[in-house]
């Protein structure tokens, strides 16, 4: 994606929509490169590069949880926070049909269903947050108190250093 071209998704119509303050910030897009590469592109702190990860449980209930870029869920404890007996990444056709995006350019903006979002809570504290603007190689920078004020997603502490 060149950096003059940024393309019209439905996340950045919901980020315009709900008013938030935020910047395109485009960058070249590796395939299976995920946040490290969209940090190093971007000269940014890989911990700030938020990842929207889309999983079910055990009954096929979709879920998303925001999750640092050099952390990892903790499946077991999110299952058990969620009361559920096993909670595991959707395939990317079932990421697809939840979202309407492609994995690689997930965004938590502008979904195609309701989903349930949580969201790991440290990532309230950051001074800013970098996550995916709804196409690969795009991301939007904000403060994470504009995501917390238009999704409010659900705190929760399931990150393990990846």
């Amino acid at each position: 994606m060149s950096r003059d071209k940024i393309p019209v998704t439905p996340a950045l119509l919901a980020l315009k929509k709900h008013q938030v303050a935020f910047t395109p910030r485009p960058y070249k897009y590796e395939e299976r490169g995920g946040t490290r590469v969209s940090a190093r592109e971007l000269g940014v702190p890989e911990h700030e590069v938020i990842k929207t990860l889309v999983m079910e449980d055990e009954h096929r209930a979709p879920l998303m949880i925001l999750m640092h870029g050099d952390k990892e869920v903790s499946t077991k404890t999110l299952a058990r926070l969620l009361g559920v007996k096993t909670v595991h990444p959707c395939d990317p056709k079932t990421v697809e049909k939840h979202t309407g995006y492609r994995v690689g350019g997930t965004s938590p903006f502008g979904t195609k269903k309701v989903i349930p979002l949580y969201m790991e809570e440290t990532i309230a504290s950051l001074p800013r947050i970098l996550i995916n603007a709804g196409s690969r190689g795009l991301l939007a920078e904000m403060s994470p108190s504009e995501l917390i004020r238009v999704l409010q997603p659900i705190p929760v502490a399931v990150g393990v250093q990846s």
